[in-house]
């Protein structure tokens, strides 16, 4: 397994060793002493996982006052995973960083706190999992909206199949300051 830093602090792609034969594949999608090695000394409080078919958009969510690191990967199928850097004073604040991920490579995204984060599917169906260094707290959930001028480069669909929820998320510029977590070095 290999972790790769980005330019997004705290953010990396998690290359597995995936090792093949006859009988199909095996390979580690987490190990903690990885996770330390690189410098993220990681607590997994909760495992999510969702389906959803072509073109379906979930996001960009984010919890405020507990905010969750997520190592995200898609298990089938394949997505566009979005992170969205929302942290006050941040070097990276209001750049996204994109990634495909699928059933293929196995790769994942160590995402941070402080990121809104979202994911679009393109195959026929994906399934999305993910562990969270914080349990989920529906009262703490706040959003960014997916046509954020920041994205609009990012998504490879122009008319996804949203929410109502994730209809109402306001754009980055328009989200009030005391509703974005603040950047805090390492």
């Amino acid at each position: 397994m290999n972790l790769t830093a980005t330019e997004f602090p705290g953010l990396f792609i998690m290359n597995p060793t995936v090792y093949k034969d006859d009988r199909g594949y095996f390979f580690e999608s987490y190990r903690v002493e990885h996770f330390i090695n690189a410098g993220l000394n990681l607590d997994f409080k909760q495992d999510n996982q969702s389906k959803s078919t072509k073109g379906v958009l979930r996001g960009l969510h984010y919890q405020l006052n507990h905010g969750q690191g997520k190592l995200v990967s898609c298990v089938k199928g394949e997505i566009m995973d979005v992170a969205l850097d929302i942290r006050v004073g941040s070097p990276t604040f209001g750049k996204a960083f994109s990634k495909i991920l699928n059933d293929l490579d196995h790769q994942a995204v160590y995402i941070p706190p402080g990121f809104a984060h979202g994911f679009c599917v393109l195959s026929d169906e994906a399934i999305f999992e993910y562990k969270c260094t914080e349990k989920y707290f529906p009262e703490d959930e706040y959003g960014i909206s997916w046509s954020d001028s920041s994205l609009k480069d990012v998504w490879p669909i122009k008319e996804p199949v949203l929410s109502n929820r994730d209809i109402s998320f306001p754009i980055l510029s328009d989200q009030e300051e005391s509703l974005l977590p603040v950047f805090e070095a390492v």
